[in-house]
């Protein structure tokens, strides 16, 4: 039996991405939720993974770390993890390595938080090429596999890695304009990730978010936005 070891998914997309694969492909596990420490979360997630970070599986006494390994060793054991045709599946796992590696000013600039909207002063160069890669990613698995996924007809670990950013709930996790080919918001009707919004587990709000109904903010920079705290929670997420 599975044991899943991840944060709140409501900041951490990469605990998101397993686990929203294996509840989309009917792979049963155990959610294990630790929450985001006060202080350094080394110490505390090297409890349950030798990186100390999260996600990480459990199989009995076999432990997986990193949400790509992770990925990986359930598509030795389960079906439908990747997709079946040669070509789709090699672009799959590129645009996903891609993601697992990449996107660093998108991972800055535009954290991961479900609960909070924020409107950006500016679309800094380095973002903008972010944005413009990822608009590029999405067209082309669309068009060239036929959607409605990126693949094609089943959902598959590329389209884990990449739903946190097309958050059909709130629409995308960051602003875009004038880009064409954007995910359209019902990109992943059909997946468990519309329902986590209502099943987030702990959602202990940063200190330095805003509370109580703010639905849209103005961002300049890192402004009133801990960067230190923010770059150290994405350290811990692998």
């Amino acid at each position: 039996m599975y044991t899943l070891y991840i944060t709140n998914k409501n900041y951490s997309s990469w605990s998101l991405r397993p686990w929203v694969l294996m509840q989309e492909k009917a792979i049963a596990f155990t959610e294990q939720l630790i929450p985001f420490p006060e202080t350094s979360s080394w110490e505390t997630f090297r409890d349950f993974a030798p990186n100390g970070k999260v996600p990480c599986l459990h199989d009995d006494d076999l432990i997986v770390w990193d949400s790509l390994a992770i990925v990986e060793y359930l598509a030795e054991h389960h079906s439908g993890i990747w997709p079946v045709d040669r070509i789709a599946r090699a672009w799959a796992r590129s645009v996903t390595a891609e993601m697992h590696s990449g996107f660093s000013t998108i991972r800055q600039e535009c954290g991961m938080n479900c609960g909070v909207r924020i409107q950006l002063h500016q679309t800094t160069p380095a973002l903008q090429r972010d944005l413009d890669r990822l608009n590029e990613i999405w067209a082309e698995g669309l068009n060239r596999f036929g959607g409605p996924f990126l693949t094609g007809s089943e959902f598959t670990a590329v389209d884990a890695f990449f739903c946190p950013l097309a958050k059909p709930t709130g629409g995308n996790r960051f602003p875009r304009p004038n880009l064409q080919s954007s995910p359209p918001r019902d990109l992943y009707p059909a997946t468990p990730f519309p329902q986590i919004d209502a099943g987030m587990g702990s959602r202990r709000a940063p200190r330095n978010l805003a509370r109580s109904g703010t639905r849209a903010r103005k961002f300049s920079g890192w402004g009133g936005i801990d960067r230190s705290q923010t770059i150290d929670s994405l350290r811990s997420m692998s």
